[in-house]
């Protein structure tokens, strides 16, 4: 487990606070997220009164600095909460990844001191969660050709648009919304705006209803005349893209973690049916075909977890971390895909049922190879970076 460097060496051990966290992250996800998590998904239920404990117990601002109500914690402890809380339930866990990840963090790094106040103290608690409006209808993965338009006003923005796929859609009160001012200059006349629920003109559209994290809340937006304060803009003029990019190199490390805890959920639960199930007369463990698979899926697990630690060790040591952020998400998000469908296989006709868990960890396996950017987005990021 790399957690930092001494000299030539890595140490692997986790300190005594990263270990405290997981336990509370894992004991959390055990006593609130297990009970109803199958009813949840099956009626697209937002966990509403789940995500509140969380915000009261740190989950939801945990790397925010303590002077906005945040824990001040390192990237390693959010790895580390996401995999315990995703294994269980990675509706919640998106929700959290959002809050914490795209929002919160932007807005410390990049936000007014007016912003922080207003906006991210209340965030960091969990007391109001916010959405991250990049994608429309047609600039998902091509996040350059925005179509939401942000007109200068003088003292204010006309927003105009649509932005579909929004985690935390309806449930959110603070909206970063990506919208073109100066359409001549391409993503540099991008902006970056905060807008609040409640404005005048601003409209959550239907709810998606999903293959996967199902009790996630997806909506589509819409903006018609929204007058958005310029006090609300993030950042310089056209500064949007540059934002909006900088941002999602911190939230795939977020989903990375999402997709391991989604990967060592189905595995821990895999391994224990294979202890538990006979055929022909024994265990499921004891046929070398079940072995070859659980070693399979344990070499993917722990490959995985050492590209996301990597990612997060560079993040809080202040180093380059994109590549290794688009490396992680892109490895986990695909082997999570791979994990849980051998579960869902080791447990043969069980595993194709609700009650057993693993189906549902399949199905929410999925959206982590395409959400803050696609396989091929990080297939083309990586060899953006490889070839410079």
């Amino acid at each position: 487990m790399v957690v930092q460097s001494q000299g030539l060496g890595i140490n692997f051990q986790l300190t005594e606070e990263h270990l405290e966290v997981q336990k509370a992250a894992r004991e959390f996800a055990q006593r609130e997220l297990l009970p109803g998590v199958i009813e949840r998904d099956d009626k697209q239920e937002f966990p509403y009164e789940q995500i509140k404990k969380m915000g009261e117990l740190g989950f939801m601002g945990m790397m925010v600095s303590p002077e906005y109500n945040g824990g001040g914690m390192d990237t390693i402890s959010y790895v580390l909460a996401m995999e315990e809380i995703s294994k269980i339930d990675a509706s919640a866990s998106v929700c959290m990844s959002v809050n914490n990840s795209l929002v919160c963090w932007g807005l410390e790094k990049y936000g007014s001191e007016e912003q922080k106040q207003k906006y991210l103290k209340r965030l960091a608690t969990g007391e109001i969660i916010g959405a991250f409006c990049l994608s429309e209808p047609e600039a998902g993965s091509d996040a350059t050709s925005q179509r939401t338009t942000a007109e200068d006003k003088g003292d204010y923005y006309l927003l105009n648009g649509v932005k579909n796929w929004i985690t935390n859609g309806s449930t959110a009160s603070v909206y970063l919304v990506m919208a073109q001012t100066h359409p001549e200059k391409g993503h540099k006349g991008i902006n970056c705006l905060i807008v609040e629920k409640g404005m005048e003109g601003f409209v959550v559209g239907k709810k998606e209803d999903k293959m996967g994290i199902r009790g996630s809340d997806t909506h589509s937006l819409m903006f018609t005349d929204v007058k958005v304060p310029k006090a609300n803009r993030i950042g310089d003029d056209g500064f949007g893209f540059r934002f909006a990019m900088e941002t999602l190199n911190g939230g795939r490390i977020g989903i990375a973690a999402q997709a391991l805890g989604i990967a060592s959920g189905a595995y821990e639960l895999a391994l224990k049916y294979s202890k538990e199930r006979k055929a022909f007369g024994k265990f499921l463990h004891e046929h070398q075909a079940i072995q070859f698979k659980l070693a399979e899926m344990y070499a993917k697990i722990e490959a995985a977890r050492l590209l996301i630690y990597k990612a997060a060790y560079l993040k809080d040591t202040k180093q380059d971390f994109a590549l290794a952020a688009a490396t992680a998400k892109l490895y986990a998000s695909e082997i999570a895909q791979e994990v849980t469908t051998e579960a869902v296989q080791i447990h043969g006709g069980y595993g194709y049922v609700k009650e057993f868990h693993v189906e549902r960890l399949m199905r929410d396996a999925k959206i982590t190879q395409i959400y803050e950017g696609t396989s091929e987005v990080q297939k083309i990021v990586i060899a953006r970076s490889l070839l410079k």
